[in-house]
């Protein structure tokens, strides 16, 4: 029988050789993109938020995506929803996150090619001479193995072979011989929950690194928003140390104006120039303070350290023109909210699956291997002399082997360790259930604290410019000497600070309680928001 004509199995093999190298490596790699986002999207759920900002710097962006150009606003004024885009565009970590997610992703799908045809191929030719014969050939071979859910592995490949006899007393011609071949566990290695745990694992590793990915975005967002604030109170503080400079110079002023009408004693005057100076070297110290904390913010955004911006202290005013939320939250809420949404204790909760899995698979390993042993070679007749193709004859064999279990030592190791590590496993999730609980207990103390510090500041600073407003009237008849006023003085400029760094720290409590709880999501532009209510 003839398999194939002989010319266009040739053809054939010349062909897939040519073909086999007319990708370039851009071609791969676009491939490869595509389908490590397929993969990605696939596994994306709701509750990691929207599908944004998790593509590689070197692939094409999501649809959604909002295109960040690194330059610096036309009014020099950088607010939060431009800084957090910059933070997400650039920072060196966020980077690193995303580049893990994809390199999971890709591991993925090579896992799931070892499951695939796996497809194979070759040709080759030459030149023999021998007395009187001279002879010009060409073989090949194609073919593909396969592993089945079952274990079974099976294979087929194609050989063919042509030989031109250039001279010489022998004949040409060709011969074709199709392979075929399966192997089948029959004890060890048999079973699909065995034969699939490597792809198993890879795709539940996959949701986990995209779990890993949504929750450090949302750590994330919170720290780049947090430390925005910090560094714009430190800038309200350097502005407030040069109001307090220049309110203590008028104060120095009027205190000379009285001394020279002999209202005021010298040593009064003296105490109003000491409080002046060390208000200017407060206010030089703030300052310092507030540049320094932003060159470190800029790091943050991975923009360089001569970069020059100012934060927007506005965002200070809309805080505070948006008031506060006062917590409202039973702790039982809280606790059952963050045990339900929290993304890495999803992951801990499933790991414990992970490890009773390996169990079962090292448990597998202990057992003998049987395995049933199919092949077949349907070989073509042949077109030439014998002598030249040296064609077999057809052959189909099928036959079991059988290993007994005499020598299990490595695998009794493997399946001991497999016991250890689920115990363990199990204590870790254990371990960071307590871990939430703590922490969201911990947060909402913080959240209920940072609401009723807010709200003692501002009546603090309310307090304090009605008590310098009156102790400067009293200066003026006498009534209150000039150590009155500096102490009403520094105390509105404390209560002042106060009050901002109480709003900054309300504003922080309640992001890292909403974070904790695992309700906070992140948006397409990078900001926050809150998907799920607490009940």
């Amino acid at each position: 029988m003839m398999l194939i004509s002989g010319k266009n199995l040739i053809y054939l093999f010349i062909m897939a050789a040519v073909l086999s190298g007319c990708h370039s490596p851009e071609e791969y790699k676009t491939d490869a993109d595509e389908r490590v986002h397929r993969i990605i999207d696939d596994k994306w759920q709701d509750d990691f938020g929207p599908q944004a900002n998790y593509r590689v710097s070197d692939t094409q962006a999501e649809p959604n995506s909002i295109k960040i150009e690194r330059v610096v606003p036309e009014s020099g004024i950088l607010d939060i929803p431009t800084a957090v885009a910059f933070a997400t565009a650039f920072n060196r970590r966020y980077h690193n996150e995303r580049e893990d997610l994809y390199v999971q992703a890709l591991d993925l799908r090579l896992v799931r090619h070892n499951y695939d045809y796996q497809l194979f191929g070759s040709i080759g030719g030459g030149y023999a001479q021998e007395g009187d014969d001279e002879l010009a050939g060409v073989d090949g071979s194609i073919g593909f193995t396969r592993l089945l859910p079952s274990g079974a592995t099976i294979g087929a490949g194609l050989t063919a072979a042509s030989v031109e006899v250039l001279s010489g007393n022998l004949r040409g011609g060709l011969s074709s011989i199709l392979d075929i071949a399966a192997s089948v566990p029959l004890m060890r290695g048999s079973g699909r929950e065995i034969v699939m745990e490597e792809l198993t694992q890879a795709q539940r590793d996959t949701l986990y690194q995209l779990r890993s990915f949504s929750r450090f975005r949302q750590e994330f967002i919170v720290s780049t928003i947090s430390e925005y604030y910090t560094v714009v109170r430190l800038k309200d503080y350097a502005q407030n140390a040069q109001d307090n400079y220049r309110s203590l110079s008028n104060i120095y002023q009027q205190a000379a104006d009285l001394a020279d009408h002999g209202r005021l004693p010298r040593y009064e005057l003296d105490q109003a120039r000491q409080s002046k100076l060390e208000a200017r070297d407060t206010a030089v110290i703030a300052q310092n303070r507030y540049e320094n904390a932003l060159d470190e913010f800029k790091l943050t955004l991975s923009l360089p350290a001569d970069m020059e911006f100012e934060l927007d202290i506005g965002e200070l005013e809309a805080l505070a023109q948006a008031g506060i939320e006062i917590p409202d939250f039973r702790e039982q809420q809280v606790i059952e909210t963050a045990l339900n949404r929290r993304l890495d204790l999803a992951n801990r909760k499933d790991a414990v699956d992970d490890a009773y899995r390996k169990i079962i698979v090292a448990a597998d390993m202990l057992r003998p291997d049987m395995n049933l042993l199919v092949s077949a070679s349907p070989v073509s007749r042949s077109q030439g002399d014998r002598r030249t193709l040296q064609t077999e004859r057809s052959q189909y064999l099928a036959d079991i082997e059988l290993s007994l279990p005499l020598d299990r030592v490595a695998e009794q190791h493997v399946y001991r360790q497999a016991l250890i590590t689920y115990n363990r496993t199990l204590r870790q999730e254990e371990e960071a259930v307590d871990s939430v609980v703590l922490q969201v207990r911990q947060s909402l103390r913080a959240f209920n604290e940072a609401a009723d510090q807010y709200e003692i500041y501002m009546d603090a600073l309310e307090l304090a410019h009605e008590r310098l407003e009156n102790t400067l009237e009293l200066l003026r008849y006498r009534r209150a000497d000039i150590r009155d006023v500096l102490d009403a003085q520094e105390d509105l400029f404390e209560a002042d600070n106060q009050a901002t760094a109480a709003l900054v720290n309300y504003t922080t409590a309640m992001l890292n309680f909403y974070r904790d709880t695992g309700i906070l999501q992140v948006k397409e532009d990078g900001m926050w928001e809150i998907k799920q209510a607490i009940k």
